[in-house]
């Protein structure tokens, strides 16, 4: 396609809301879920010490 302006270029022939919403979003999830799954691990990290620690005053109470 050639487009004779940045204004044609961004409308896409019609189509800019799609495109660039599409963009959008992929830059959106591309951000989050790096920040989501840091996140995660960090609640699996703590779950496991605590599980950890409840094991250890059980082994020790006994």
């Amino acid at each position: 396609m050639n487009w004779g302006s940045a204004a044609e270029f961004f409308a896409m022939g019609g189509h800019g809301f799609y495109v660039w919403g599409s963009f959008g979003a992929c830059v959106l999830f591309m951000i989050a879920e790096p920040i989501l799954a840091s996140g995660r691990q960090k609640g699996i990290l703590r779950t496991l010490r605590r599980e950890r620690i409840a094991e250890d005053l059980e082994k020790d109470t006994k």
